[in-house]
């Protein structure tokens, strides 16, 4: 099978028509961008799932308890949950594997750029990216085409970009596997000990009970106290719980629906709901310190509007307030969506002025739009960019018409005459050019250059004789800028035909040499855009999006630092700030760094905070580790904001001045980085997860700002003007900015909050029922016998307390969404990971501790020598076990509920468990399978002694009480934000009952 077009390259540059190559096709052309087929789904997932050390560590445990002298256990308790967690992982894993997309192109992976020739009759033609049509490009204005087919499959362009993408793993997985190897060290502790115990008890008095517990032959006390601790190994293997990982995925997975499933984050007008492309960061957007910001498309609308302009000295597009909009009438190809109130232009215009036409037609002329007319004068341009469309659009207007063009040719209607330029060259843009430039033969023979890019580099490149023009026409520039415009510079220059003739020669060689192409070129070009005469200047109006000067002051409140990274010049980027309510008047100080060297770069960004030692902003070392080093957070009086553009911001990335760099950054409120590359983008990034214990967030909706998605510890792709690429290297996407308020401030602090709530509620209520079995094990002479019936071990977290879990995890709410937006500081408990940290686990521990030991020995001792109400010993094996199961799962019910604001809904885990326990100790049941339901009548004759439910109560009251005194103490004394907002919340709740009660109640006037 051959894909026919994947990529392919012009035959000939002096016609638009392609022919794909067919023959002699020796090797698929099949992309394979699944990780299984129907044969190796089975083993390739299990390999991949028994590389995590839990399930490894359960497959041992199962091995373990096929062997009779080591296990107490039946194998069932470990194999029912762990097929459970494989089928739903592989089901998972299938799932995704069978609607993974991924494409792409050839033996190298630059989508910018292609270096090739193509020889035909003799002749020699270069081969760049300009020729080369990707897959997935349309290509338009033609009806048919013939084409080379240059690769295909697995080595095309784009399936040599997909690359692995970067796993991003939460704050809480990297500490969960610091804990789990904790709890693995434990779990060995108590097992050692428990060996000892064995060991000294088999010395002591095993002895006495040989006669009727006789010895396996070969079995002495050392090595019955071997098989002791992996027996312990078996029966405490509940500490490192099984289900913890696949509740903690599905916890995710229900969290990211609920993204999905907002219709406050709809975009009604675009169509475009917010979307999830992940479902394991959920809890990181409720961590969020850093975020780091595009500019255009992101906090702007992307959508260009032609506002102003300046063309030679003078400057055109104020509005007054009484001034009516310009009429074109008399350009029938006008498009008169477009609005302009400053009739003198249009007046220049007709006039025939002759810089305003040579303005008009460089915008007409210099520029890759392709132009679509389906029906006479109905003209739609198809622009690589918002800006181009908005330029060549103004040019419409004015009389300058783009009409159509060829590989060879640039047709346009100049005030309403149509003439063709023959194309000479096309001196491309990019991100280190940043301006573009063609070479045009006009219908009188006339040779010209004409240029359009940012200021600086146009300004760079101008004759001398520019020098006035230069000036006034920057003052306007920097009109512009301040009012949030986004600009740039037009030239041009005529050139002598000999000279081009001699540099087209050149030209040629250097774009069919197949080493060093590009620096080959770019030398060329340089030397050719210089002595420029300088036109004038545009100023295209890019507004903000609804909604971000209020999303970025809730995000302000919420304690998160924004950083913008623009490539806008740095006027229009404070503007931007300022109406962005990012900059303020009010700030104490808001510092400009600018330098072109690194001296003057290094003392700017001293001038903020000088003095103190660079080993003083780290943190000491010793809560370090091997880790990198870490900047602590310094403390400064007042509010500061940070403009850098990209010169200085070079310099302030070298690794002698990144710290001094980050450190004055994160002393500021706001920080903008102006005139910055791609590259750029991401090394800031990477500068800040690198030096700072926070979790960073990027935003952008550019195929630039990808690096700087990926780089950061959470990627937010916006789906506006620039196409797909940021949202498909995203975690997650929307359509407006204002979305990621709701996003972080709601979803992701719920969801941070449930899964903190989740991790504590689920190793304590593990530990628990662990710690039962260790105390046991010193009244059961170590002979590792289970505390509990195997049936209950079995179901205990799978069903018994499945329910109260995930009913905590997926719906609980602190406060409604309405109050997480009136109170945005309580999005900070989560950036200093208040709810979940090593401390809170050890705390869980302990209460584990304390609840194991009321658990086991209130019961032990309620049932020691007592006997029922009739007269018969109840102090049995089986009666404990059951008592002990049922307190704990009374127990740890309450104990959920206490820390939820649901209601009691946790009441039906506690039915079930009655209701499975009363079935599997019936007779029925006994009568069926006699080896595997052993408690035959258990349940009912001792459920039904008013001792056994008072020993229940007493329990439960026990092991809730100091939760509840602690909890009591800790508002009044040291209330947190949760606390505060709670109080006002029932504050609020309560006035409000009053008040509809005084309306319902009658009064009477006696």
């Amino acid at each position: 099978m051959c894909h026919l077009v994947l990529s392919c390259t012009l035959l000939s540059w002096k016609t638009c028509w392609f022919h794909f190559l067919l023959s002699q096709c020796r090797h698929t052309n099949a992309i394979k961008t699944s990780k299984y087929n129907a044969f190796t789904f089975l083993p390739l997932n299990l390999f991949e799932q028994f590389q995590r050390i839990a399930n490894a560590y359960f497959l041992i445990l199962l091995l373990l308890q096929v062997i009779p002298a080591i296990s107490s256990l039946s194998w069932f308790t470990t194999v029912v949950p762990l097929v459970l967690v494989l089928s739903v992982t592989a089901a998972k894993d299938a799932t995704d594997d069978i609607v993974r997309e991924v494409r792409c192109e050839p033996p190298n992976n630059r989508l910018d750029r292609f270096t090739g020739t193509l020889t035909n009759a003799g002749q020699k033609y270069s081969l760049d990216n300009n020729k080369i049509l990707l897959r997935g490009c349309t290509l338009r204005n033609t009806e048919w085409c013939f084409g080379l087919v240059l690769f295909g499959g697995p080595e095309t362009k784009l399936m040599q970009n997909c690359g692995k993408t970067t796993f991003k793993r939460t704050s809480i997985d990297r500490l969960m596997n610091v804990l789990v190897l904790c709890i693995f060290g434990f779990l060995a502790f108590m097992c050692m000990i428990l060996a000892i115990g064995n060991r000294i008890w088999e010395q002591r008095w095993g002895s006495e009970f040989t006669a009727f517990l006789p010895r396996q032959d070969g079995v002495d006390t050392p090595f019955s106290s071997f098989l002791t601790f992996w027996s312990y190994v078996i029966i405490l293997n509940t500490v490192v719980p099984i289900s913890l990982y696949v509740s903690v995925e599905v916890i995710r997975l229900g969290n990211s629906f609920y993204i999905d499933w907002d219709r406050k984050m709809y975009h009604a007008r675009s169509d475009t709901p917010a979307k999830a492309r992940t479902t394991t960061l959920n809890e990181e957007l409720g961590q969020i310190k850093y975020i780091f910001s595009d500019k255009t498309g992101t906090l702007t609308q992307n959508i260009m509007i032609f506002n102003k302009c300046s063309i030679n000295g003078k400057s055109y597009g104020e509005v007054q307030m009484v001034t009516r909009k310009v009429d074109w009438s008399f350009n029938p190809l006008a498009d008169h969506q477009f609005s302009f109130h400053d009739h003198s232009l249009v007046e220049a215009v007709k006039l025939e002025n002759v810089e305003v036409h040579s303005f008009f037609r460089t915008l007409a002329l210099c520029h890759t739009v392709m132009a679509e007319e389906k029906t006479e004068g109905e003209l739609l341009y198809q622009a690589q960019s918002p800006d181009e469309g908005a330029l060549v659009t103004a040019a419409r207007n004015f009389g300058f018409v783009f009409r159509s063009r060829t590989p060879e040719s640039v047709t346009i209607v100049e005030m309403g005459k149509e003439r063709s330029y023959e194309l000479l060259a096309i001196l491309d843009f990019n991100n280190v050019r940043k301006r573009m430039s063609v070479i045009v033969r006009s219908p009188e023979g006339k040779l010209c250059l004409y240029c359009k890019g940012a200021d600086t580099m146009v300004y760079e490149r101008l004759d001398q004789s520019c020098t006035k023009l230069m000036d006034v026409t920057t003052e306007h520039l920097n009109e512009y800028a301040g009012e949030g415009l986004r600009t740039l510079a037009l030239a041009y220059k005529d050139l002598d035909e000999e000279y081009f003739s001699r540099w087209k020669l050149r030209h040629h060689e250097a774009s069919t040499a197949l080493e060093d192409r590009e620096d080959k070129l770019d030398l060329l070009y340089e030397e050719i855009e210089k002595d420029l005469v300088l036109l004038g200047a545009t100023a295209i109006e890019d507004k903000l999006q609804d909604g971000v000067p209020q999303t970025i002051e809730q995000l302000a409140k919420a304690d998160i630092k924004i950083w913008v990274l623009t490539g806008d010049k740095q006027e229009t980027a404070e503007n931007i700030g300022y109406s962005c309510n990012m900059l303020r008047e009010e700030m104490n100080d808001i510092f400009i760094v600018s330098a072109n060297n690194p001296d003057d770069v290094r003392q700017e960004l001293s001038t903020m905070k000088p003095g103190a030692e660079e080993e003083a902003i780290f943190m000491p070392e010793r809560t370090l580790g091997n880790k990198p080093k870490v900047v602590r957070d310094e403390e400064v009086n007042g509010e500061y904001g940070l403009v850098i553009n990209g010169h200085s911001l070079a310099y302030a990335l070298e690794h002698s001045m990144e710290l001094l760099f980050l450190r004055t950054a994160c002393l500021c409120k706001t920080v903008i980085c102006c005139r910055v590359t791609p590259l750029q983008k991401a090394q800031v990034v990477e500068l800040v997860k690198k030096y700072k214990q926070a979790v960073t967030l990027a935003i952008g909706d550019g195929a630039n700002d990808v690096s700087m998605i990926k780089a950061a510890h959470i990627g937010v792709g916006i789906s506006g003007q620039e196409g797909m690429q940021a949202v498909l290297s995203s975690d997650y996407s929307f359509a407006q900015f204002r979305f990621l308020e709701r996003l972080l401030l709601v979803h992701g602090r719920w969801s941070y909050l449930r899964m903190c709530k989740f991790l504590r509620y689920f190793f304590y209520k593990n530990f628990t029922f662990t710690f039962v079995h260790f105390w046991y094990a010193f009244f059961c002479g170590f002979s590792a016998q289970t505390v509990y019936d195997e049936w209950f071990i079995t179901l205990y977290n799978l069903v018994y307390t499945a329910l109260p879990v995930l009913g905590m995890s997926l719906f609980d709410q602190d406060v409604n969404d309405m109050w997480s937006f009136q109170h945005p500081n309580l999005y900070v408990p989560g950036q200093l990971n208040q709810y979940f940290s090593k401390t809170a686990f050890f705390k869980c521990a302990l209460h584990s501790v304390y609840s194991s030991v009321v658990l086991f020995f209130i019961p032990y001792a309620a049932m020691y020598d007592t006997v029922r109400d009739d007269g018969r010993d109840i102090a049995d094996y089986q009666s404990f076990a059951l008592l002990a199961q049922t307190c704990l799962v009374i127990t740890v019910c309450i104990q959920v509920q206490y820390n939820t604001v649901n209601d009691w809904k946790h009441t039906s885990s506690l039915a079930m468990y009655f209701v499975v326990t009363f079935s599997m100790y019936s007779n029925g049941t006994h009568i069926t399978f006699p080896a595997s339901f052993p408690f035959i009548g258990t349940a009912r004759n001792s459920l039904n002694q008013p001792n056994v439910w008072l020993t229940i109560l007493l329990t439960s009251i026990l092991c809730v009480l100091p939760v509840v005194a602690y909890r009591f103490l800790l508002i009044q004394l040291r209330p947190t934000i949760n606390d505060k907002v709670g109080t006002l919340t029932n504050h609020m709740l309560r006035g409000l009952h009053s008040w509809i009660a005084t309306l319902l109640v009658p009064t009477f006037d006696c």
